[in-house]
């Protein structure tokens, strides 16, 4: 007999390892191990939903006729990491070896390809573009533009497809995409569960093995099974794609997820599949349910740019989490991890990854990320807090978000330019300016905004980079019209800005 690993973010039935198994011989490994738990401080909201759908999983499983050993956090025989289980149980049942589908991270494909054990790794099918596609897609051409990558996924999948033509003649409807804040949100936010026996046991544990890590625990509420992530699904589709397109960029002082899916975890879980899920949202644009800016906008996120982000982080191999393009070094702020901050959006953003374990993509890119770009902050830490914070983040998915598009690091193979902005960006997509200490309208002086600051004083100190960048040559026409006095008051106004930050005073 063998040993089947299934992986906390691989609780799908369709998972290769299973699809080669043996019910009749085969025994399935599932472990919660403190290795997995803490090699970065993880939200114990995130904690807890893997935790949970991993048993409710190992059940599914067991239901089906699979002979499963599960080891819980707290049994007093668990190892602590997912290779010396696997070693555990290779004694216990006298295992031939180890068979696995292939970790989303580095560090766990380097561990298992190094145990004691015979080992056999298997692809990951559950993705449309398997690493051959992807560089096969990628070799040759000077720029890995994700939307050329696109149309390649949209061809193979058949989705939104008139033909050999993309529907509605068009590729792209991003421009329909970017409306502001609305004054009213007509859908009411994901589907909520009320915890089980099963997800109580599991707080408790995270509770008391957890609890100071930064996150709220409670209340817990995500789906942790298909079935209910299914459900979600459904409801979303209804009451929330058909206004998501127009939205998806808008950001509101007192409403966490507007018409957002939330189902990122779900996916990158294994609970729901990601190419039924844009099935059925496409279904729901020929049923006439809901607009193609919505729809498109939607699939493009899923078989578009998860899928391209994974080509990206297996391309470009285990070193790409370290990579530091613009050499930034300053240390990630106390306000990331809940201390107080002046800043109106970024204490929304961060309070509400504090309270959900989640925020969206303009939340996460341009208040977040957009502030640690331009203060300077240290990309591998920037990229660690992402990793922890968030239920959805696994690192094949979260580090070319993180070191690539948001930070720039990896000079350029995801993004064309750095994703920068001034205030204006946040107050023409959002209500924060209004209740916020400073003044977006202030571009120097004791109320200005600190993303006014620290914009101009990127372009400055990078401008040898990028002054060259035919994305970037109006932004250095408009600093170089302003006069010398006013550049130097920004510039030292800015110093003065991160030297407080350094200190750890409230900024």
């Amino acid at each position: 007999m063998r040993l089947l690993l299934v992986l906390g973010d691989q609780l799908s039935p369709n998972l290769s390892v299973l699809q080669k198994g043996d019910k009749a011989q085969d025994v399935v490994v599932m472990a919660e191990v403190a290795d997995e738990a803490s090699y970065v401080p993880h939200h114990p909201k995130k904690i807890a939903f893997t935790f949970a759908a991993m048993r409710k999983f190992a059940q599914t499983l067991r239901d089906d006729g699979w002979t499963v050993a599960y080891t819980p956090l707290d049994d007093p025989h668990n190892s602590g990491s997912i290779t010396g289980e696997l070693i555990r149980r290779a004694s216990e049942h006298d295992a031939a070896g180890v068979v696995y589908t292939e970790p989303g991270e580095w560090r766990l494909i380097a561990a298992l390809g190094d145990m004691p054990l015979k080992t056999h790794c298997l692809p990951d099918t559950r993705f449309i573009a398997s690493h051959q596609d992807f560089d096969d897609w990628a070799e040759g051409r000077k720029q890995l533009r994700m939307e050329y990558f696109y149309r390649e996924m949209r061809r193979k999948t058949g989705l939104l497809m008139d033909g050999d033509q993309p529907e509605g003649g068009k590729w792209n409807y991003d421009h329909d995409n970017r409306k502001p804040a609305p004054d009213q949100v007509t859908y009411g936010g994901p589907m909520q569960f009320t915890p089980d026996d099963t997800i109580k046991e599991v707080l408790a544990l995270v509770a008391d093995r957890f609890g100071d890590n930064f996150g709220d625990l409670e209340p817990f509420w995500f789906a942790t099974d298909t079935g209910q992530a299914r459900q979600h699904l459904t409801q979303w589709i209804k009451g929330g794609l058909p206004k998501f397109g127009d939205f998806q960029d808008a950001m509101l002082d007192d409403n966490r997820f507007l018409y957002h899916a939330v189902i990122g975890l779900y996916i990158n879980a294994g609970l729901l599949d990601p190419l039924e899920v844009c099935q059925k949202v496409a279904q729901a644009y020929r049923d006439g349910d809901a607009p193609l800016n919505a729809v498109e906008g939607f699939i493009r996120q899923i078989i578009g740019w998860r899928e391209y982000v994974r080509g990206i982080y297996f391309r470009e191999g285990p070193e790409y989490t370290t990579r530091n393009a613009l050499g930034h070094d300053r240390a990630l702020p106390a306000m990331y991890w809940g201390a107080e901050t002046k800043m109106n959006c970024m204490s929304k953003a961060i309070g509400q990854t504090k309270a959900e374990a989640y925020a969206h993509h303009i939340q996460r890119l341009m208040v977040t990320g957009n502030f640690a770009l331009l203060a300077g902050i240290d990309p591998a830490q920037v990229h660690e807090w992402y990793l922890a914070v968030y239920a959805d983040a696994y690192e094949w998915v979260e580090a070319p978000n993180v070191i690539g598009m948001s930070q720039f690091a990896d000079d350029g193979i995801i993004a064309s330019k750095p994703y920068i902005s001034s205030g204006n960006y946040i107050h023409k997509m959002s209500d924060h300016c209004g209740a916020c200490a400073y003044r977006v309208q202030d571009k120097t002086g004791e109320k200005a905004c600190p993303f006014n600051l620290l914009y101009w004083h990127f372009l400055d100190r990078h401008r040898e980079r990028f002054e060259g960048n035919p994305r970037m040559g109006n932004m250095y026409r408009v600093w170089d019209r302003m006069d010398d006095a006013r550049r130097e008051t920004v510039l030292s106004e800015a110093d003065g800005f991160l030297k407080k930050l350094e200190a750890g005073e409230k900024v």
